[in-house]
């Protein structure tokens, strides 16, 4: 059966950083910064290739900011238009001997961000609609973690075409919560389960037209539930919508970057 990845990511914990532009902090040895024609096709993902070389596809620069900073999509507002349609890949080799956690990646792209792109910004708390991450009436049903606590969280999202799979391995619900507001649904996401410890699950469910920014087409005879039924029938989670304050980014300055 085909499939296709359209996303690798490590969980990460929210982030807190200064108001304007990037917080001074790691930077990657190298970067190149190429433009790339994308299609509905095409594959998305951030991950590390061994323990020093970074990667990015087919993100546009909106795309990256919400990345870097923990955001949902939405959550990103204003600039020029083409940071929403010019997409990018990004090879970078990062310093140490260690490979750097899922954080120091992200300060690292967010250091690129500011040089490369020359982006500026501020803060703006804003009402949106939003998704509460709870549990369901009867708990979760979530086991304890077997990994190492010196293990970093990860979770690496399969798309086959009639169902997804989100294998998850030493998560936090923070990580789950950030992981869900930024690859999959619509809206921003705020954890509220009261669930502290670390958690190893798998989740699979039917996508439809409003997740992964409408890059999945959504199936009509899935043998697996849709996603919120996913979630309460195999997590003992759910997602209530409602409306709540989040902080934004104002994007004030970004200039397309220069060739390498």
């Amino acid at each position: 059966m085909q499939k296709l990845l359209l996303f690798s990511l490590l969980l990460s914990a929210p982030i807190a950083c200064p108001s304007q532009g990037a917080p001074p902090g790691p930077a990657f040895v190298v970067a190149t910064v190429k433009p790339v024609e994308s299609g509905p096709k095409a594959s998305r993902f951030i991950l590390m290739q061994g323990p020093h070389r970074f990667i990015e596809k087919d993100y546009t620069l909106k795309l990256l900011i919400a990345a870097a900073y923990n955001l949902n999509l939405r959550a990103v507002t204003r600039g020029p238009s083409w940071i929403e349609t010019t997409h990018y890949d990004i090879t970078a080799l990062t310093p140490g001997v260690e490979q750097p956690s899922r954080d120091e990646q992200m300060a690292m792209l967010r250091s690129l961000l500011a040089e490369r792109f020359r982006l500026s910004f501020h803060r703006e708390s804003k009402v949106f609609s939003i998704y509460v991450l709870e549990q369901g009436k009867g708990g979760s049903t979530l086991k304890p973690s077997t990994a190492a606590a010196t293990d970093q969280p990860q979770l690496v999202s399969t798309v086959y075409p009639e169902r997804i799979l989100l294998p998850a391995r030493n998560a936090t619900m923070a990580g789950f919560a950030s992981v869900l507001q930024k690859a999959i649904v619509d809206r921003p996401v705020v954890d509220r389960t009261a669930l502290t410890g670390r958690y190893d699950f798998d989740l699979e469910w039917a996508p439809d037209e409003s997740q992964f920014g409408g890059a999945v087409s959504p199936s009509t005879d899935a043998a697996v539930p849709p996603l919120f039924t996913a979630l309460q029938q195999q997590l003992g989670l759910r997602l209530v919508a409602t409306h709540g304050p989040i902080e934004t980014i104002v994007v004030d300055h970004a200039e397309r970057p220069s060739a390498n």
